[in-house]
């Protein structure tokens, strides 16, 4: 279990002065360091899967949507989801690289439990994704580049370690973030270039 939590009186109004659960943005643990976190058959290094999520999400990229890629790969080392950002395209609000990925894979299998499969993506998971990751039945989450404003495995919340969960599933980040990260940066740097060059806000 990953200590993420700290209890703190919170000055928010909305905590009617009870004490709330908090936490500092905490490094995520290596793949290699977590017990349930094996490496799917057929692959050298989780660095070569995240290299898969790579190419989707550049698939992303071409479609000017944020660059969040993701597969999922069973436990024989099948790739039998993937995925890439599209709400925009798609118009559709819940069209994240992670539930794309987990649709199709639960699609491929006949079945949406997808026991000990693993979900690999570029970017830390979002809320709405990490409670996908559980109605899923996952084996486990790895990640590329966190998100420090809306992560929701460590950086803001640790949705997957809450103890009401009837299904635990471990998860690992980091794995190639620098390369994950800078393409994220580089998207937004591009966006806000553009924005300044057509003088929006």
């Amino acid at each position: 279990m990953h200590t993420l939590y700290s209890e703190r009186e919170s000055p928010n109004p909305l905590s009617n002065g009870c004490k709330v659960e908090s936490l500092p943005l905490m490094q995520p643990p290596s793949p290699e360091t977590v017990p349930g976190l094996w490496l799917p058959k057929g692959w050298e290094s989780w660095e070569s899967l995240m290299d898969e999520a790579l190419r989707e999400a550049h698939k992303a990229l071409l479609l000017d949507e944020v660059p969040v890629g993701a597969v999922v790969v069973d436990a024989n080392g099948t790739v039998i989801g993937r995925g890439h950002n599209s709400p925009i395209s798609s118009c559709n609000p819940t069209a994240h690289a992670e539930l794309t990925a987990l649709c199709q894979a639960a699609q491929n299998v006949g079945n949406y439990r997808l026991n000990q499969a693993f979900l690999v993506v570029t970017l830390e998971p979002c809320l709405m994704c990490a409670g996908a990751v559980v109605h899923s039945r996952l084996q486990g989450v790895v990640f590329g580049a966190s998100d420090f404003k809306t992560g929701a495995l460590c950086s803001r919340i640790g949705a997957l370690d809450l103890q009401f969960h009837n299904h635990k599933t471990v998860w690992a980040g980091g794995v190639k973030q620098k390369e994950c990260g800078e393409l994220l940066s580089s998207f937004f740097k591009k966006k806000r270039q553009t924005a300044k060059t057509a003088g929006l806000p």
